[in-house]
């Protein structure tokens, strides 16, 4: 079995030589696929991570949420917590932990834990087992709120033989991508997409 450091660097290796317009065209691809969800419908609010470096381009799933009246929140870090802050506009986001965009400090806190969370990470199986960036804040996030309906979005250079899987990973419901869908063995049916 890989270990996470060794996939993180194949990764990472991958994402940095993929061709930057075929990424636009895949994440589009990705945050359609995502708001067919039931749980993306009938979620007041998109608890999403805002994307930097190549990862999936989540500013399609912010603009539609607005324009669908939903509400909107994005993660901010602080020490070893994060937490998630509404946001009504780009503006409301600053540059944060390690330049990634985060809502300004003074961003009232999002606590409808019950509406989906779409949940970034470096690489995925086909369980949904989860490497992130090494830090765990989505797992200490997800033990303290687990009723989220989770999902993953990523490319599929991002899906992997096999992720090595502590006690303490939690995983996400689904992992999107470009052209699958896969489910962890306890995802929800209502997580499911409405046609497949």
């Amino acid at each position: 079995m890989t270990d996470k450091k060794s996939i993180r660097k194949e990764i990472f290796q991958r994402r940095k030589s993929a061709d930057p317009e075929a990424l636009i065209e895949k994440s589009r691809r990705i945050c359609e696929r995502v708001m067919e969800l039931e749980a993306f419908q009938s979620s007041d609010t998109l608890f999403t991570y805002v994307d930097f470096n190549r990862e999936v381009e989540t500013c399609l799933l912010i603009r539609t949420a607005w324009a669908m009246g939903k509400k909107v929140a994005a993660p901010r870090v602080s020490g070893k917590n994060m937490d998630f802050y509404l946001i009504e506009k780009m503006e409301d986001l600053e540059p944060g932990y390690f330049g990634i965009p985060e809502p300004i400090a003074a961003q009232p806190l999002a606590c409808d834990e019950a509406c989906i969370l779409i949940v970034p990470g470096v690489a995925f199986d086909q369980n949904c087992h989860r490497a992130g960036y090494g830090q765990g804040f989505y797992d200490r996030y997800l033990e303290k709120h687990p009723n989220h309906k989770t999902v993953a979005v990523a490319f599929d250079f991002q899906i992997v033989d096999e992720v090595p899987s502590e006690t303490t990973d939690i995983c996400p419901q689904l992992v999107i991508t470009e052209t699958a869908v896969y489910h962890a063995a306890t995802s929800s049916e209502d997580a499911n997409p409405k046609n497949r």
